[in-house]
Formats: C-alpha cells, structure tokens, sequence
C-alpha cells in the first residue's frame, strides 16, 4: 500500500470535539429526532413480536442508531444505499412512511414490498433502497454492481453498502472489492462492527481485529470511525462520499458500534455479560445527542419529551396502519417475479 493511502487511512475522519464543534442546533435535532424514531419504532417491533404479531426472524438496530443519522445528514440526494438484514430503521430515515415500514413487518399488501419481504428484505426504489438483503455478504456484490451502472450512466450518485462484521469472512467481499478498485466504482463500504457475527466475537473468528484493514490489501482507503457518535459518523461519510465523488474509486469505513439486543429476537445473547452491555449504554448515542442539545440550551428537557410523545404516537399509528391493512391477494404470489410482465413460465394456466 501506497504512503499516500495508508495516510488516509489514518486520517481520516475528525475528533469528537473537532466534529461537534462544526455543528449546530438544526442537525443536533434532526438526529435526535430520526434516533428517537429508529428508537421507538424497534422497541415497538420488539414488542409485537412477542405477542406474535408477526414471525420470521426479526433484527433489531437499537443501540446503533448513530450510523443512519449520521449517514442521512451527510449523504446527497440521489446516493443509493443497501444493506443486509437488520434494515427497519433504514427506511425510516429515508422517509417511507412508517406506517409502511411497520405493515411489511405483518406481511400486508400496504408495505414497502407489498408484504412479500417481511422484516429482512425492505426495498424502496422511489428513496433509493435497495434492501434488505438476508444471505450473509450477498449485498456487497450487488452494491458494486449499482456503483457500476451509475458510473456507466455517468452520474454522480454514491452508493453506500452496508454489511456486518460476520461478512468480512466471506468471498464474495474479496472478490467485490478487488473488482471496485479495479473499476473505481463509486462505492462507499461500510462495515457495522458491532463486536459480534451472531454470537461469535470477532475476536474467536479472525487473527485482524481492525476490520478496516481489510481494505488496504486492495490499496483502498479504509478507515475506523466511533459510530457511537453521530457527529463523527457524518463526518467520515461526508469525507469518504467526496473521495468517491473526485472519481478516486471507492473508500472502505469500520464503523465501531453496539446492540443492546441479541442479534435477533430469539438470541438470548448469553455469549456477553450485562456489564458489557451496560457499559455501552452509558455511550448511548440517543443520550449523547440529548446531553448536546441541553448543554448548548437548543431545546429544554420538556420539548424533548414533547418530540419523544410525538413519535411515540406515530409510531402507534404505524401499527393500527398496519393491522388494519389487508394480506396481499393469492395471485400477488405471481407479480414481481420476472421483469417481464407476461413471462410464460410462472404457472399453469
């Protein structure tokens, strides 16, 4: 790797006082309120699985809030994102309404993929979401191949390709990243580290604990990022973005996080102590954002709270929205299979 790059690397990315420093009351709310949306709706989701709402497997994002927040306030309009399966809260910060969000969790023909997707394969193509991806590292492959056509049509979109920790094991990554660099796609990759792949921690599954390391063997710039801090999650997505957008080829962010939960609703998350857990918590980025917004006097604790009732109540919406509307019709079994609408080997006739 070149001096140049590695020096990238490093750099890249702003301290936390460096970064709050160059931001303000309007964006401080704008991530309050989208975490506490993200917040409110997974607690929910949570909630109703329990009671069998809905089934399948269901992947919740609290504790990792900071990362979309940071992201939405960073990225441009018209970036493409794309993710695996923990992707409630994605659409969300993009605006899909949530009562959509909320009715392709039942299964209901009003969701955002007609209640055909369920919980792990949300998909807005009007925001620009991709899904919603459930085989482990399928996602990276097809976010180069979005980057590819864009840069074939020749705009200036950046695509930001999420994966999880567990995905760096995978070949296709390999593969992905080499072609990227080859091409100089205008992809940003971005890993959620959140210290497990299931239950197995980084630690037993891999000799590098510095996921962002991963990029530099293909000479890509790759660098860590505190994604417990939405100032500093904005701050490396926007610098990434622009070294895309310069037509540099893409840029690979370790984004260090945490969920409070298991990683699905049936993991008990035996595997890590509460202490652990706990210790985290007092890093809580919903909190760390609350504490700027009274510290600087941008709002008082009771409009706070008013937001948080706000959301809360439409996220009450989002559910009545959501068992009230109907279970697709039989023959959607048959729609949206093929691109061609009269494709002639669906079914019998």
């Amino acid at each position: 790797m070149s001096d140049t790059a590695t020096s990238k690397a490093r750099n890249t990315g702003r301290s936390a006082k460096g970064a709050q420093a160059s931001f303000g009351k309007d964006i401080h709310l704008r991530w309050y309120k989208d975490m506490l949306l993200m917040r409110r709706f997974e607690e929910k989701t949570g909630q109703l699985y329990t009671q069998q709402k809905f089934g399948g497997f269901c992947h919740l994002y609290i504790g990792q809030e900071a990362i979309l927040a940071g992201l939405v306030t960073a990225m441009k309009k018209g970036d493409r994102i794309i993710t695996a399966y923990r992707d409630h809260a994605h659409p969300l910060v993009l605006g899909t309404p949530p009562g959509e969000v909320m009715a392709e969790l039942y299964g209901r023909s009003t969701g955002s993929s007609k209640g055909k997707g369920g919980s792990m394969h949300y998909f807005d193509k009007g925001r620009n979401f991709f899904g919603g991806h459930g085989i482990v590292g399928a996602q990276i492959a097809i976010g180069a191949g979005i980057a590819f056509a864009d840069k074939y049509r020749g705009g200036d979109q950046v695509t930001f390709c999420f994966m999880g920790d567990g995905a760096m094991r995978q070949g296709i990554l390999h593969e992905t990243f080499n072609m990227a660099m080859n091409w100089k796609l205008p992809v940003v990759f971005a890993i959620e580290n959140n210290d497990y792949a299931m239950g197995t921690s980084v630690e037993r599954t891999s000799t590098v604990r510095e996921l962002y390391k991963a990029g530099l063997s293909y000479n890509m710039p790759a660098a860590p990022v505190n994604a417990m801090s939405c100032q500093e999650v904005h701050q490396a997505f926007d610098e990434a973005a622009a070294h895309v957008r310069a037509g540099k080829g893409p840029f690979l962010l370790e984004l260090k996080t945490y969920r409070y939960r298991g990683h699905s609703m049936s993991d008990p998350a035996t595997y890590r102590t509460k202490e652990e857990v706990e210790e985290y918590k007092k890093r809580d980025p919903l909190e760390l954002v609350h504490r700027e917004i009274i510290t600087n006097k941008w709002a008082s604790e009771k409009q706070l709270e008013q937001m948080d009732n706000e959301v809360k109540a439409e996220v009450e919406e989002a559910v009545k929205f959501a068992e009230n509307s109907p279970h697709p019709e039989l023959e959607e079994l048959y729609v949206d299979v093929y691109t061609q609408k009269d494709y002639p080997f669906i079914k019998e006739d």
